[in-house]
């Protein structure tokens, strides 16, 4: 399999024999021996991905099968209608969102997309948003602030388009500007960190009352490459300087970066899209209900209390 990682070989193997003894002309006849393999599948999934390294659940959040944020509207919501457009220069299809409804009550979705092929990356932008998908984010955002229904993000890019286009129409502001309003909006913000958070590409849509985080997801201020390259001037140090960094789903709950972490069916989420978004549902669910119960400047009080919390520490 091309999108097969080095890790993940052995238990490919085991799932192609599972694949052909089900396709034999009786199955019934290979039963018995579907279900050991089966059961030593079950085994080695929970040993690989129970220790797993920094770098390795990198590997997998960028994995090219990992559902993305138009998957998880699927998955997760009824009704939902995309609106594009920031209304000043064009529509990014690296960011996508609109109007739906969760368990029957209307939200705003905005998140990241990245694309599952060349062509669709390349359209995309590999899920590296320009400005105006960030002032698309933005206008959506505040568009739920005015009803005050509650948003929900899904951060998956590797970080914000550095080009010279994206550069000339002012990358840096909107940003910027997207982490000043977002810290005001007087509703409900909850953010899911469900592959790739990388910079302030990420936080620009991450400024939330709770973060959430996949189990193998990972969130940090640059890529584990970009990291090695600046400290080493080596890039394929790129393990050692994801384990330094501290960028994991439990490093960051830890730190108190984010606020739960998601469970993944063993395998990871790119191997079961329906129980991952299941999993999400409940998580959603349980701290939308908390947050609805708030005032608009509760709200908004106790965002940004989160956000200064973190990076202080006490100690003794």
């Amino acid at each position: 399999m091309l999108d097969e990682l080095e890790f993940e070989k052995p238990l490919q193997e085991l799932e192609n024999r599972i694949i052909q003894l089900r396709a034999s002309d009786d199955p019934g006849a290979v039963r018995d021996e579907i279900a050991k393999l089966e059961e030593r599948l079950g085994r080695l999934q929970q040993r690989i991905y129970g220790n797993l390294t920094a770098w390795q659940r990198a590997q997998v959040a960028r994995h090219p099968k990992r559902p993305h944020a138009l998957d998880f509207f699927q998955l997760l919501l009824e009704d939902f209608v995309e609106l594009r457009g920031d209304r000043v220069f064009g529509d990014d299809k690296a960011i996508v969102g609109g109007l739906a409804r969760f368990e029957g009550e209307p939200v705003v979705v905005v998140g990241h997309q990245k694309g599952r092929d060349t062509r669709e990356n390349i359209a995309r932008n590999f899920g590296m948003p320009h400005p105006e998908g960030y002032r698309k984010a933005l206008r959506l955002m505040q568009l739920a602030a005015k009803f005050r229904t509650p948003i929900i993000t899904f951060i998956d890019t590797p970080g914000a388009y550095p080009g010279l286009g994206a550069e000339e129409r002012g990358q840096a502001e909107a940003i910027a500007r997207n982490l000043k309003e977002m810290a005001g909006l007087a509703t409900p913000i909850v953010c899911v960190v469900a592959g790739e958070g990388g910079s302030g590409g990420a936080l620009a849509i991450g400024v939330g009352n709770r973060v959430l985080m996949l189990e193998h997801a990972i969130y940090s201020v640059i890529s584990p490459e970009g990291c090695a390259a600046i400290l080493w001037a080596d890039a394929a140090k790129a393990p050692e300087a994801a384990q330094l960094m501290r960028v994991t789903a439990a490093d960051l709950l830890r730190l108190g970066a984010i606020d739960a972490i998601v469970r993944e069916p063993a395998g990871g989420a790119h191997r079961n899209w329906a129980e991952t978004a299941a999993n999400l549902r409940v998580a959603l669910r349980d701290h939308l209900w908390e947050l609805r119960s708030k005032s608009g400047e509760e709200l908004v009080e106790e965002r940004y209390d989160r956000f200064r919390r973190i990076g202080v520490f006490e100690e003794s």
